[in-house]
C-alpha cells in the first residue's frame, strides 16, 4: 500500500473507560502522531467521519455504537475501508477471536493486556497503512 500523503498518522482512541483511555493514551503519546480521543461510539464514529484517522483504536462495549457496529461501518465507507482497527475488549478471550475478524478488525486484544502488546499491534497496523 503506498504512503499516504500525511507524514504523521492520525490515531483515534474510542474507550469509555477512562482507565483504559489514558493507559492508551499515555502509550500512544511517544510517538510522533496526531491523537484524537472519544469516550462512546457516537463520538468515535463522528470524528472518523470528520478526520479520517489512519488507525482507530476501539473498546467494543461503549454507550451508543459498539466498536464492533464502527469497525462494520468503516469497512463499508469506500472513503474509510483502508482506515486500520484494534479492538480491544474485556468480553472473553474465545469471543473476541471469532467475532473481531468477522468485522474487519486489523488487530485485537483482550483486557488485561499487556502495553508491549498494544505497542506492537500499533506498530504492525501502522506499518501496514504505509507509516
Amino acid at each position: 500500500m503506498a504512503k499516504p500523503s500525511r507524514t504523521k498518522p492520525t490515531v483515534l482512541i474510542a474507550d469509555d473507560d477512562l482507565e483504559i483511555l489514558t493507559m492508551v493514551r499515555t502509550l500512544l503519546r511517544r510517538r510522533d502522531i496526531k491523537l484524537l480521543e472519544a469516550s462512546d461510539g457516537d463520538e468515535a464514529i463522528r470524528l472518523i467521519r470528520e478526520n479520517k484517522p489512519d488507525l482507530v483504536v476501539l473498546d467494543v462495549m461503549m454507550p451508543g455504537r459498539s466498536g464492533w457496529e464502527i469497525c462494520k461501518a468503516i469497512r463499508e465507507d469506500d472513503v474509510l475501508k483502508g482506515t486500520g482497527v484494534i479492538m480491544l475488549t474485556g468480553i472473553g478471550e474465545r469471543l473476541n477471536e471469532l467475532t473481531s475478524p468477522l468485522y474487519g478488525a486489523d488487530e485485537f486484544l483482550d483486557k488485561p493486556f499487556e502495553l508491549a502488546a498494544l505497542d506492537g499491534a500499533v506498530t504492525k497496523v501502522l506499518a501496514a497503512h504505509g507509516f
